[in-house]
């Protein structure tokens, strides 16, 4: 694996068996090969005037056979995370899947009820037959803190934390076997940052599995507060010159004289902070005495501070989504982030920007895509909340490539599908991270035959994020590409339908399969069963080889 992928955008974050058949009066649109269905859509349910709560509990109790999960209920075996009602009049639920109240590691799902109380979709693999597990019958022997412990003592050294270590007993499904586990995070800013999980064997103690995520909002709002919050005073429009030499107006805060990078005016606020070349977060708010940002060392904060409004602003003008959680949460940005740092990061409450060494990277807020791709990994966590790791981790990177390319295109700040071009190597004429285009111009796969199997990079979550970016460009472009021709529908239906698909299909552990499947009923919701938009959808999985 080439050095590129060890500083890409994050910037750089089941049980298998025989298929079962469904029951004939469900319509099926399934991909995979395991236990229980990924996906069933149609019209699973006959209408109804029961509240959706109802109608969603009745289907999963008649249903228990075909989902095999473990309580005698479907009320004790799932937990309702989030309600929410559509633009269409849908009621989508989330889900979580518990075992004896325990949660299941990665194990959510999503729940359509239309406006006539029909249940159109269940989303998300339910690991089944719990019950019978052997490994699940034996008591954990150890507790939260024995399993941070022994998390610590697999990172090899005990940090400074950002955020308390935290440590919750799940299940955790691996193969055909299920056991109890700690799934452990470890937060912190030094040696280098980190937002390392384990999982912790309950009984043994034996590290099951790890991964650093380090842009993953576990916990929203738990991060070390920022000074600014509090200051008042009148909405003032500050002029300023970007990373590349641009000139960008934007909002600021005047308060006794004195400026701040403080955007009143969307949402729970826009704040941009400096570091001082250290790796204290989140520094200081910025303060200027005359409203004017065209010094050298400006050149970080005016670009963080405009790219965070823009990206607000996509989400907000676009789909009414205000901020990345939907409610409004406050856009912290810190710049000067360390010494030459070459990276960028979402720490679960906030963005971080280093200013690069000048030769691998310049600052790196410089780059509109990557300050929305960054973003887009928060709206992620808020939503799908997809596993950094293999192909859901994939679908995390491949989401952010998507709307950080996007947020570019409706800023109209010289948009392509190149990502990271205005940042990366600025000696190096035409270089970037990556190309959506065509992932093979820098070494990423663009086809699922050749995609990458190995563990580094998280499983390829960078690497193969060139395949789910090959069928987005595709899909809003059009094309032919392994003897598959697809019709482009363009990027606003493009972002429309990947938008419904991650925040009301995608569940944690998505793969690449159940991502086409949760695409076309995305197409479907929006534009009909029979449109040329399911069609293009179907056309661009197939030309990248997911079925």
């Amino acid at each position: 694996m080439r050095k590129k992928k060890l500083l890409a955008l994050g910037l750089s974050a089941g049980l298998v068996g025989s298929m079962l058949a469904p029951p004939s009066s469900l319509a099926t649109n399934v991909h995979n090969k395991k236990e229980t269905p990924s996906f069933v859509s149609g019209q699973l349910t006959k209408a109804s005037a029961k509240n959706p709560n109802e109608v969603l509990f009745d289907y999963l109790n008649e249903n228990k056979d075909y989902y095999n999960f473990s309580g005698k209920t479907a009320e004790q075996s799932f937990e309702i995370l989030s309600r929410e009602k559509d633009d269409l009049g849908f009621t989508v639920f989330r889900l979580q899947q518990l075992h004896e109240g325990t949660p299941v590691y990665g194990s959510t799902q999503t729940v359509h009820v239309n406006k006539d109380g029909v249940l159109t979709a269940v989303s998300g693999q339910v690991i089944s037959d719990l019950e019978s597990k052997k490994e699940l019958k034996k008591a954990a022997k150890f507790k939260k803190q024995d399993a941070i412990k022994k998390a610590e003592e697999a990172l090899g050294f005990t940090p400074d934390y950002e955020q308390k270590p935290e440590s919750d007993l799940v299940v955790y499904p691996q193969g055909h076997t299920a056991s109890y586990a700690y799934h452990v995070t470890l937060n912190f800013l030094s040696p280098e940052p980190g937002n390392w999980n384990y999982l912790i064997d309950a009984v043994t103690g034996e590290v099951l599995t790890s991964f650093n995520a380090i842009h993953e909002a576990k916990k929203q709002g738990v991060g070390k507060p920022g000074g600014g919050g509090d200051i008042t005073g009148t909405t003032t429009t500050g002029t300023g010159t970007g990373v590349l030499g641009d000139t960008k107006s934007f909002n600021t805060l005047l308060s006794s004289s004195t400026y701040y990078l403080k955007d009143t005016t969307r949402g729970g606020g826009v704040f941009t902070y400096d570091a001082s070349n250290r790796t204290k977060l989140p520094g200081s708010l910025w303060s200027d005495s005359d409203n004017q940002y065209h010094a050298s060392y400006d050149a970080a904060a005016v670009d963080a501070h405009y790219y965070a409004g823009a990206t607000y602003d996509y989400f907000k003008q676009v789909f009414n989504r205000d901020s990345y959680d939907g409610n409004g949460a406050p856009l912290k940005s810190t710049v000067h982030y360390g010494r030459d740092y070459n990276n960028a990061f979402w720490n679960g409450s906030q963005m971080v920007y280093g200013d690069g060494d000048g030769s691998t990277f310049v600052s790196l807020s410089g780059g509109e895509d990557v300050v929305a791709h960054e973003l887009t990994h928060a709206v992620t966590d808020t939503t799908a909340d997809l596993i950094y790791q293999n192909e859901s981790g994939a679908l995390n990177e491949s989401m952010s490539d998507v709307f950080g390319t996007l947020v570019e295109f409706h800023d109209n700040n010289n948009p392509d599908w190149l990502i990271g071009e205005d940042i990366y190597t600025p000696g190096t004429s035409g270089d970037a991270l990556r190309s959506m285009a065509d992932p093979t111009q820098f070494g990423d796969p663009a086809h699922y035959s050749e995609r990458y199997t190995g563990t580094q990079d998280n499983g390829g979550v960078h690497i193969n994020s060139g395949i789910m970016n090959k069928a987005a460009y595709l899909l809003s472009e059009g094309g032919t590409f392994y003897g598959v021709t697809v019709s482009g529908i363009g990027k606003d239906k493009l972002g429309d339908i990947y938008y419904r698909t991650l925040t009301q299909y995608l569940t944690a552990s998505s793969d690449f399969s159940h991502m086409r499947s949760s695409a076309v009923q995305a197409a479907t919701d929006l534009y009909g069963a029979s449109s040329s938009e399911v069609q293009s959808v179907k056309q661009a999985f197939d030309a990248v080889g997911v079925q």
